[in-house]
């Protein structure tokens, strides 16, 4: 039996984890240019830098909630399946 799936079709969540991940990468960045000035003796950067460093826990909750939603949507499909 051929499976119903297309490969390249994209499954609910399926955006909400990219972006999430792509948050999680701008977060990261932040946090390194935040950080570097401290190993390099420099003046520090302003506040708002380390405000963007949060980024990186609300990219982490943005892919989780695309992988909840994933989660969610296979079940339903399995539950329908069933039937």
């Amino acid at each position: 039996m051929r499976d119903k799936t297309q490969t390249n079709s994209a499954a609910p969540g399926d955006r909400l984890i990219r972006a999430g991940a792509v948050v999680f990468f701008i977060g990261t960045v932040a946090t390194l240019v935040t950080v570097a000035p401290l190993f390099l003796g420099t003046t520090p950067f302003p506040t708002y830098m380390f405000g963007l460093s949060m980024l990186m826990g609300v990219g982490f909750a943005i892919a989780g909630a695309g992988v909840l939603r994933s989660i969610a949507a296979g079940r339903r499909q399995a539950r329908e399946a069933s039937r």
